[in-house]
């Protein structure tokens, strides 16, 4: 374990692709249920063409080398390795900036949109708007895991991270930004420690999702609250089980590839926006990077960590909690919940910036990156200027 941060390369041996596509190879599938594809989970027809892509044609070490062109580190926190990208901005005077991925997400969700806030004049913005981006593998997911190594939840990735940020990086005072666990880890560092934040932009809102209207609800609150009616009936699945048994779920997921490939593009196909080709939303290499990542790094039982932790807890945010740093929110038309303004502003009592945005889905940074960047230089420029 280091104990300083140390200059890292991703480096997957050939053993471990070798063995990645053995395991392909040997596969063996189920059949398809009968009735509409996708209706039951991940189509089967769909993950025949994903495998014998996988094991064929998919390359990882281009991906690989796609991540290496950022600079990485690690740095012993709170009893682990933690991975994370830091990019230094190109501006006069770039704001850091904590952006923060949720599962199944990964760091590789942010490759396309990390030069777009590092250096918006090399695509015709301003140089006022720049970043330096520091961007985890949150603790228990991806590069930040290890065999054995202890369990994060919600508010110990925040304290962790808000270490990495002032006592490792020096940086006093920093913005934030993120999705799915990005988001409940962002307004945990806004709960506990809202002295040291800039302000906080996010593309998911972690709200208790509540499936009863309040008495004089508005027509779009009503809306909601059927919505998670619909959500909890239909969409809950995974969640239920990786709250309640993660362990027994983690076996077939870190013994199978095509296991874990079936878990998680039933993700980006339900939670992206689509016409019915989910690679129309994100592209086929870079989900498979995406699932390459959790394979190698074993990761995937120990990403199921925060769902365990809140089911058996309370909800990251109580319902008396109120968050009074800057917020901003970009809402996408297939996030996977989207409250109303007047739900959120309950809860982030200084929601400044509110975006409807025209695309996009849960994995917005690998939807719609230039939107998402657009919005986040323009919720942070109106609090750095």
């Amino acid at each position: 374990m280091t104990t300083r941060p140390t200059p890292f390369t991703l480096n997957i041996s050939n053993a471990q692709i070798s063995d990645l596509c053995n395991r392909l190879a040997n596969t063996r599938l189920p059949d398809q249920t009968p009735g509409p594809k996708w209706q039951f989970g991940t189509d089967r027809s769909y993950m025949v063409d994903l495998i014998d892509y996988w094991r064929t044609s998919f390359d990882w070490r281009t991906q690989e080398a796609a991540l290496n062109r950022f600079a990485q580190f690690k740095v012993a926190l709170h009893g682990i390795d933690l991975h994370y990208l830091h990019i230094k901005g190109t501006g006069p005077k770039p704001t850091p900036l904590l952006l923060m991925h949720g599962w199944p997400g990964s760091v590789f969700e942010f490759l396309d949109m990390i030069p777009l806030l590092t250096d918006p004049a090399q695509f015709g913005g301003d140089p006022d708007q720049s970043f330096t981006i520091i961007a985890p593998s949150l603790p228990g997911f991806g590069l930040s895991f290890d065999p054995n190594q202890k369990r994060f939840g919600a508010y110990e990735m925040a304290d962790c991270l808000v270490d990495l940020m002032v006592n490792v990086l020096g940086y006093d005072r920093f913005a934030v930004q993120g999705g799915d666990w990005g988001s409940f880890v962002a307004s945990s560092i806004a709960m506990r420690h809202p002295d040291r934040l800039i302000g906080m932009h996010l593309n998911m809102l972690p709200l208790c999702p509540n499936p009863i209207a309040p008495e004089g609800a508005t027509q779009d609150e009503a809306k909601y609250a059927n919505e998670i009616v619909r959500w909890a009936h239909e969409e809950t699945g995974y969640t239920w089980i990786q709250s309640t048994r993660p362990q027994t779920l983690a076996y077939g997921l870190t013994d199978s590839p095509v296991g874990l490939a079936a878990w998680i593009a039933e993700k980006f196909y339900v939670w992206t926006d689509h016409d019915g080709d989910v690679e129309t939303a994100v592209k086929r290499d870079t989900m498979l990077a995406n699932i390459s990542l959790y394979w190698f790094t074993g990761a995937i039982g120990s990403s199921f960590w925060p769902y365990y932790e809140r089911h058996h807890t309370q909800w990251t945010i109580p319902d008396e909690s109120r968050i009074s740093v800057p917020t901003g929110y970009a809402a996408f038309p297939a996030e996977i919940r989207r409250p109303p303004r007047s739900v959120a502003q309950k809860v982030y009592t200084n929601l400044q910036h509110w975006s409807i945005m025209p695309r996009g889905g849960h994995f917005a940074a690998l939807e719609q990156p230039d939107a998402l960047a657009d919005d986040i230089k323009k919720f942070f420029n109106r609090l750095t200027t």
